[in-house]
């Protein structure tokens, strides 16, 4: 079974880069819109039924006062008011059932809205005819003068005027405020999006000259949020990979730090993953950065890996990490600070620009913007 879903499988995992560029087309709906739409079919489902409750003990009420009223005065017969208590009955039922399939219809309307939004919007450009592939990547990368803002918001400038220079195998840190801009550099590094003007290279070559699948295989990329599926670990770890041993299983475990885990496993590396297993976040987290250990590409990118863990499981997330970022250019977008001090190269971003960067020491000495930060969130640790 499992390998009849193979290639189903590699063809998501090609599709995973593009889930962003895919959420920039179907983000041509203003976020107010879908709101409004959600938050208005969510008021009509809760307040609905007892709306209509009310509406039909109030009839009960009615028809019994006013029955009663006529019946002491001889108008008319006791079977009359209960005749009128059952017409209620009926008469409520319809518009409780007119009342929830409104609801329906809202909630609907929420999910067409986006849908509808999604295929009427333009495709993406053809790129058959950029055929530029860097086969021996050094890992040089290069910002210049570059400037961006989301489609939606083509007037709100999100990247001003950014412009770094990253070595072979330097791992850069970018630090900053939320809303600075970190992770949307790194979407553009990625061709998530298309920046407005300037140019991103990568060994002299500009990304745009290149497809946006060659320009995902460069990079590994490990997030905040953690991806496995239903299936065995050794399925989660390979995913689409070919030719993956058992000795590259163990030697990647080995290095993050995942070996007594999966030993400790029923059945190993075929232990099936699932709601039911008893996993943790951080062992998930060391998961993620085992299959990128096995991806093996030439740059890495680290979004926030270690925010929802505890200090504990935040240095063994950190070793492993440390040993997955040798030899690569690696760029580590990072809330906690004391993740990056061994960083090579800290650029500290506020409102879409480089105010500072340097090392964690120089930066520090300089006692500008990273030093307030830094030393901010040692002051509310304490």
């Amino acid at each position: 079974m499992w390998k009849k879903c193979i290639p189903a499988t590699r063809s998501c995992a090609s599709a995973v880069p593009d889930a962003k560029s895919a959420h920039s087309l179907i983000g041509s709906t203003p976020p107010s819109i879908v709101y409004d739409a959600n938050w208005k079919s969510q008021f009509l489902s809760g307040i609905m039924q007892p709306l209509m409750n009310i509406i039909g003990n109030i009839a009960y009420v009615a028809v019994c006062v006013f029955g009663s009223i006529l019946a002491i005065n001889g108008t008319i017969e006791f079977g009359v008011i209960v005749s009128f208590i059952l017409y209620v009955r009926l008469f409520a039922s319809p518009l409780t059932q007119m009342a929830q399939g409104l609801t329906n219809m809202q909630t609907a309307s929420a999910s067409a809205h986006r849908i509808f939004d999604f295929l009427e919007s333009e495709e993406m450009p053809d790129e058959s005819e950029k055929t530029t592939v860097l086969t021996d990547v050094h890992g040089t990368v290069s910002f210049e003068h570059v400037r961006f803002s989301y489609p939606n918001t083509p007037d709100k400038i999100i990247i001003k005027d950014f412009s770094a220079e990253v070595h072979p195998g330097q791992k850069v840190a970018i630090v900053g405020p939320t809303g600075a801009g970190k992770t949307t550099m790194v979407n553009l590094l990625m061709r998530f999006f298309e920046i407005n003007s300037g140019t991103i290279k990568i060994d002299g070559v500009p990304i745009s000259e290149m497809s946006r699948e060659n320009v995902h295989k460069l990079f590994s990329m490990v997030l905040q949020d953690t991806w496995l599926f239903e299936g065995t670990v050794r399925e989660n770890l390979v995913y689409n990979m070919e030719g993956i041993t058992d000795q590259q299983l163990e030697k990647v475990c080995c290095a993050c730090g995942l070996d007594k885990f999966v030993h400790t496993l029923p059945q190993g590396f075929d232990t099936v993953l699932s709601e039911s297993a008893s996993i943790s976040a951080g062992q998930k987290q060391l998961l993620t950065i085992a299959r990128a250990m096995l991806q093996n590409a030439p740059m890495l990118i680290l979004d926030e890996a270690t925010s929802s863990v505890d200090t504990r499981t935040e240095l063994l997330i950190q070793r492993a990490m440390d040993e997955l970022t040798k030899g690569r250019t690696s760029f580590v977008i990072a809330h906690r600070l004391s993740t990056i001090k061994n960083a090579d190269l800290i650029l500290v971003m506020r409102d879409g620009d480089v105010i500072e960067s340097g090392t964690h020491e120089e930066l520090m000495q300089r006692g500008g913007f990273y030093a307030d930060l830094y030393n901010s969130q040692f002051e509310q640790a304490s």
